[in-house]
């Protein structure tokens, strides 16, 4: 499915859906989900960013904190934001997840938390080639703003696609690049 198909349903779910609507961005470094988010934000959706949220609060990876604090703090933030998340649902509110959900199993628990607290989720998995995932984080290692913080070389990024469990059968949407 496009991604403008897409991006207009999920705009159209919010206008008439009674419940909150939970978006849960899901791809590999390089394959859009913030560009995606921020297009809903613009729409209406708070979004919800770990990489924004520590470069808020921490700075930035490797100069303002250690490196190897990266992972504590990562995990401090998805803490604060699921909280968070939990907070605007039951203000009503709409929000995309600006996250990886890289495994089955932490978005199932995320799907479980949105329903437990009134929303309803939608799942996007946004699909990109290896090759084409190599060129966008080329690019995105010369900006400088949170999103592009965490350097992704290509040690990590082979990690990433090993341990990636791309959505199947999860009510997911596709979107290919």
């Amino acid at each position: 499915m496009s991604e403008k198909i897409v991006i207009e349903k999920l705009i159209q779910q919010k206008l008439t859906s009674i419940a909150p609507v939970v978006v849960m961005m899901c791809g590999v470094a390089g394959s859009g989900k913030t560009t995606f988010a921020l297009k809903l934000e613009k729409e209406g959706f708070a979004r919800l960013s770990i990489d924004e949220d520590i470069w808020a609060t921490h700075g930035r990876f490797g100069v303002d904190y250690p490196q190897q604090n990266y992972e504590f703090l990562k995990e401090e933030s998805e803490i604060k934001l699921r909280g968070e998340l939990v907070n605007r649902i039951q203000a009503n509110h709409h929000v995309v997840i600006d996250f990886s959900f890289w495994q089955r199993q932490r978005r199932s628990d995320y799907k479980q938390l949105i329903e437990q607290h009134g929303g309803v989720w939608e799942l996007i998995h946004l699909k990109v080639q290896p090759a084409e995932l190599r060129q966008r984080l080329l690019i995105r290692s010369e900006r400088f703003d949170a999103n592009a913080a965490f350097p992704v070389t290509e040690d990590t990024l082979t990690r990433f696609l090993i341990g990636f469990e791309p959505p199947s059968g999860e009510g997911e949407t596709v979107i290919e690049a």
